[in-house]
């Protein structure tokens, strides 16, 4: 994620506070709310839903917790090759922003749910989110090793 192409938007992320990540899936979503003040993340609801009805819920989140923008887990095999959920995951992404109109960040989601199961998670649809998003805020707070400050 530290590439040429997204150092403007780590750039304009690091200007925001808070975050909801979403942890994509065709049934549940995992999500989760997390400021930069306090670098941690907490579990919300797991929405159980498909398609556009998960919307729904997404909107409550977002009108209660009222993020700066939101983050959202793309899945890719082992060698960074895209699969079917990779495609999925981001047209998902695409439809926050269109539909809500925040900044939505696109981050490797890589093993959040293998070490939410192996922590012992109850819930390890939020519990990926909240790795997701603590992840991306630590991210934030990464210098730029090419430019002194």
């Amino acid at each position: 994620m530290t590439d040429a192409a997204t150092k403007p938007l780590l750039a304009e992320a690091a200007r925001m506070q808070s975050f909801i990540a979403f942890d994509f899936g065709m049934k549940r979503t995992g999500a989760a709310f997390g400021t930069r003040m306090l670098g941690t993340a907490r579990p919300l609801p797991t929405i159980q839903a498909e398609g556009k009805a998960r919307f729904t819920p997404m909107e409550s989140l977002i009108a209660q917790w009222q993020p700066d923008a939101l983050v959202v887990g793309i899945p890719f095999h082992p060698d960074g090759a895209a699969h079917e959920n990779t495609a999925l995951a981001l047209r998902f992404a695409r439809q926050l922003r269109g539909r809500f109109g925040l900044q939505v960040f696109e981050v490797d989601e890589s093993y959040s749910t293998t070490e939410a199961l192996a922590n012992g998670a109850r819930d390890a649809d939020a519990a990926s989110a909240c790795i997701i998003l603590e992840q991306f805020m630590r991210s934030l707070d990464v210098p730029d090793v090419g430019h002194p400050n």
